[in-house]
């Protein structure tokens, strides 16, 4: 499997075979959430940009914003979360992905925390 990469805001990062990058939230993150309520996605074919708003979640805790770690073309998006929300909550590291991206720069991803990093951060929170 390929090494995931993350972000200081939460987001892990999966490079997948054909260029393109799967996007989702950290299991850290979804405990911190609670029970997920709604997920609102781009629409595939949607161009973002590095630190824009690209998602929503709400919780029933609070709501959250995805801010996007690299700029490209969204190329699909879990339309399972539509109807089944909790599914971040279940595997988020798995079913409960958000969106596929085919970046701009791939070596975007080069700059992103790796687990060891990620896991100092949580860590220090």
């Amino acid at each position: 499997m390929t090494e995931l990469r993350y972000t200081d805001d939460h987001e892990w990062l999966r490079p997948e075979d054909d260029g393109t990058v799967t996007i989702g939230i950290t299991d850290y993150a979804q405990e911190q959430l609670g029970d997920i309520v709604f997920v609102e996605l781009p629409e595939a074919g949607a161009r973002v940009t590095a630190g824009d708003e690209a998602c929503v979640i709400e919780s029933v805790k609070s709501a959250a914003d995805i801010r996007m770690p690299l700029s490209g073309e969204v190329v699909a998006v879990n339309e399972v979360l539509a109807d089944e929300p909790e599914t971040v909550n279940a595997d988020p590291l798995g079913d409960g992905w958000f969106i596929r991206v085919l970046p701009d720069s791939p070596d975007d991803l080069g700059a992103l925390l790796d687990k060891a990093a990620y896991d100092e951060l949580v860590g220090t929170l």
